[in-house]
């Protein structure tokens, strides 16, 4: 359908330990929590006040889920790109459906850069992002230099 738009951008912070399971096709899919938060100064009592939201954050993309099974843990700064998708099934129990949205990353259309420093004391952070493809990982830290400087039109 042309005009239409499924894209999600989140910051935010790891509430646990990503979780790594193989799939039924032998891949293996990475689940996180991830925290958003906003803050606001309570206008009637002053008082600083806090609203955090959890995102189910849910990774196809076989790079990415090596480079969160390898580098992501509890605590860890990330910014996510993906896709808002919403899951039905049935609870075996009670037999209901149930329904659970999450932001998908699989394919083209996803991106995750961690957004922590390898030390806490260095003043600027050290980005590790992929995106766009299942990249080998010597392509991940490719210095700049070595790209081709000509432009083609």
């Amino acid at each position: 359908m042309a005009g239409s738009l499924n894209k999600v951008q989140l910051i935010g912070r790891l509430g646990a330990d990503p979780e790594i399971k193989q799939m039924v096709n032998g891949k293996n899919v990475a689940r996180l929590s991830l925290a958003t938060s906003q803050s606001w100064k309570d206008k009637t009592s002053g008082e600083r006040k806090e609203k955090t939201e959890w995102h189910r954050i849910v990774i196809f993309n076989e790079g990415l889920v090596n480079v969160v099974q390898q580098y992501l843990k509890k605590g860890a700064n990330v910014y996510i790109e993906g896709q808002l998708a919403t899951r039905k099934w049935k609870d075996e129990s009670s037999g209901q459906d149930k329904y659970s949205t999450e932001i998908v990353l699989q394919g083209y259309n996803s991106n995750l850069t961690m957004l922590d420093g390898k030390n806490k004391n260095e003043q600027s952070s050290n980005l590790v992002s992929q995106n766009k493809s299942s990249l080998p990982k010597d392509n991940i830290n490719q210095d700049i230099s070595d790209l081709d400087d000509e432009i083609p039109f």
